[in-house]
C-alpha cells in the first residue's frame, strides 16, 4: 500500500489561508476531516499517529490549522471563526477525494467546532461525526452545557472517550449518549485519559490503547450509510 502526503494551503473565506495536510492512502475508501484540538497543532504527534494509523486501514486524513494556531496567537478562535475553518476543510476535503465517504470531526476542541457546525448548517456530504474525545465539559467541572447543540444534529455521531477523561465524566457523557438515540455511539477506552494514556499499571501500553481507538473508529467509518 503506498501512501501521499500532501502538504496543502486552505483558504477560508473572509478569514485568512491557514496549512493543511492531505494524508491518501491508495487504496482509500473513505477521508476523515481531522481538527486539532485546542493546544496543539495538526503536526502534533497525536495527529500524526491517527493520520497514519487511519492511512494502515484505508482511510484518508485532512487536517488543518485554525486560525489561531496558524498566526500562533496564544487564544483559539471565536466559534464563527472556527466553524468557517472547518467547513472549508470540509469542501477542500471533498474536491480532493472526489468518492470517498466523508467524515468529520476531531480531537477534542475540534471535535466539539465540527458539531457546532455541523448543528447550524450540515456539513456537505458529510454523512458522520468521529469525537476523539469529546470535551463535555472543563478539566474536572462536570456539566453538560456544552453538548445541548448536540440534539440538533441528524447525522450518525462516534465518542471515543477514555474512562478517565477529567473532560467527559462518563457519568455525566453516558445520560448525554443515550439521550441521542440510535444516532449517537459511545466507545469506551478503559483507564485512557483525555489522549487517550493509560497507566502503567494497566498492563497495556499507550500505542495499544491507540490501536484500540483506531479500530474502533474505522470500524465505524465502515458502517456508515
Amino acid at each position: 500500500m503506498a501512501v501521499k502526503t500532501q502538504e496543502l494551503k486552505l483558504d477560508i473565506e473572509r478569514v485568512g489561508t491557514v496549512s493543511a495536510i492531505l494524508t491518501q492512502p491508495d487504496n482509500a475508501h473513505a477521508c476523515y476531516v481531522l481538527a486539532h484540538g485546542a493546544g496543539a497543532d495538526m503536526r502534533h504527534s497525536f495527529m500524526n499517529e491517527v493520520a497514519a494509523g487511519l492511512a494502515s486501514r484505508g482511510i484518508a486524513t485532512f487536517r488543518f490549522n485554525f486560525l489561531y494556531m496558524e498566526k500562533k496567537h496564544g487564544r483559539p478562535d471565536q466559534p464563527a471563526v472556527a466553524h468557517a475553518a472547518i467547513r472549508a476543510a470540509v469542501e477542500e476535503a471533498a474536491r480532493l477525494c472526489p468518492g470517498l465517504k466523508l467524515v468529520a470531526g476531531g480531537k477534542s476542541f475540534g471535535g466539539r467546532m465540527t458539531s457546532q457546525a455541523q448543528s447550524k448548517a450540515a456539513l456537505p456530504g458529510v454523512k458522520g461525526l468521529a469525537f476523539l474525545g469529546f470535551p463535555l465539559h472543563a478539566d474536572k467541572k462536570p456539566s453538560t452545557e456544552r453538548a445541548e447543540h448536540l440534539a440538533g444534529i441528524a447525522i450518525p455521531m462516534l465518542f471515543l472517550q477514555g474512562t478517565r477523561d477529567g473532560l467527559a465524566d462518563l457519568g455525566h457523557l453516558k445520560p448525554v449518549v443515550a439521550r441521542l438515540g440510535a444516532k449517537a455511539t459511545l466507545h469506551e477506552v478503559e483507564g485512557g485519559d483525555h489522549s487517550f494514556a493509560v497507566l502503567k499499571k494497566s498492563g497495556r501500553s499507550n500505542d495499544e490503547a491507540l490501536v484500540e481507538v483506531l479500530d474502533a473508529l474505522a470500524a465505524w467509518i465502515d458502517e456508515l450509510a
